[in-house]
């Protein structure tokens, strides 16, 4: 008599303790929030704690299933203790952090931890770069040569972020992945049908939008973009320069020595900027240097072009995009040619499809698995 075969268990989901320093409207927030809204609740339980809960600006997009603690450390550096107790609380299977001053907390806890208990970083930057913008980039960099090591994996937004890690800062590859950011799209169209306060194409003189965005700071090159716009005085443009940060005064006040007030509007930061980027005929990124530019994804995701500097992160993006231009370098001069030569393109729309690899369920596969493979070792 054969016996009947008893299905096979389901394995329990694994649990996964995910960790921000706030839930501040940033990109590194933004993109762990979309990746918590879709992970496979079959495969991870996923546990959110955050460094300093205050304001919960992002909150309402955390799913309903997915729990969150405030450790209420005013910063980083203060939040060992409250995040080793949470530890050994809970006792996750995996450790998922992002942004490099909480890796770094992290990877410095790791010896304290739990055994068995395994460790992700996501780093959200070309280090090499962002650690020259530092107060001591050469502590920084030793800090990083010695505990980033400590990680079971790093997720890489890009190749160049990857090459940085393993030829500047000692990590292995084999240690490495390359996984860009989600972007949710349906999310993002719906949001981009939002009204706007002030309509970008009510400006007399121009018959062509442009947009640009980010955190006003040197690492964005904005500076460089105005007088780009200065030296394409000629064309019928105008820009709007959306967010805020330590250089904003310093733009104003290069708008009117430059004669732009006519042209260049420098909007209040917003946390929906995407009727902005569907409304512009095409988005301006002047960066010297990015990790992964969202807001490339999530402008292409929107159907608009885009003109960049020659950031490797935004160029993997953009070269097989038609439509999307690189500058030849950094400078206002380059920056005026690409406008110039997008401006004399045929400024077609990009294709959804372009988008298909950034989907949010496709990424979130993506991390799935690399994860599981950690989770598993």
């Amino acid at each position: 008599m054969t016996l009947p075969v008893a299905p096979a268990l389901a394995a329990a989901p694994i649990p996964l303790l995910v960790l921000l320093p706030t839930l501040r409207a940033g990109g590194s927030e933004r993109v762990l929030l979309t990746l918590l809204r879709h992970l496979d609740r079959t495969r991870f339980r996923p546990l959110l704690a955050v460094v300093n809960g205050q304001p919960p600006e992002l909150a309402a997009d955390l799913p309903d299933d997915v729990p969150w603690v405030d450790l209420r450390c005013e910063r980083v550096a203060r939040a060992g203790p409250a995040l080793w107790r949470l530890v050994r609380e809970r006792r996750p299977r995996i450790v998922f952090s992002t942004l490099s001053h909480l890796n770094l907390m992290v990877a410095f806890l790791r010896p304290l931890m739990p055994r068995g208990t395994r460790f992700v970083a996501r780093e959200s930057n070309v280090l090499s770069h962002s650690l020259a913008d530092e107060r001591r980039p050469a502590l920084l960099r030793l800090a990083h040569r010695l505990l980033y090591p400590r990680f079971d994996l790093i997720v890489c937004q890009s190749c160049a972020m990857q090459d940085d890690l393993c030829l500047r800062f000692g990590v292995r590859r084999a240690s490495t992945r390359v996984i860009p950011n989600p972007v949710d799209l349906e999310r993002v169209r719906r949001l981009a049908d939002e009204p706007i306060a002030a309509d970008p194409a009510s400006h007399s003189h121009a018959t062509v939008r442009l947009v640009a965005a980010g955190r006003l700071a040197p690492q964005k090159n904005f500076a460089a973009l105005l007088d780009a716009i200065a030296l394409c005085r000629d064309l019928p443009l105008r820009l709007d320069l959306i967010g805020q940060g330590p250089e904003q005064d310093r733009l104003h006040a290069r708008v009117a020595q430059l004669g732009l007030a006519d042209r260049v509007a420098l909007q209040p930061f917003t946390p929906n900027p995407y009727p902005w980027l569907r409304r512009a005929d095409a988005l301006l990124l002047s960066s010297l240097y990015e990790g992964l530019p969202n807001v490339v994804i999530e402008a292409l995701a929107l159907g608009t072009p885009v003109v960049t500097t020659p950031v490797p992160a935004a160029v993997e993006i953009v070269q097989a995009i038609p439509g999307c231009v690189v500058a030849d370098d950094f400078s206002p001069e380059a920056l005026a040619r690409a406008i110039r030569a997008w401006f004399a393109g045929p400024r077609a729309r990009i294709d959804d499809a372009a988008m298909a690899t950034y989907a949010a369920g496709a990424v979130a596969r993506r991390y799935e698995q690399a994860l599981a493979d950690v989770a598993v070792v």
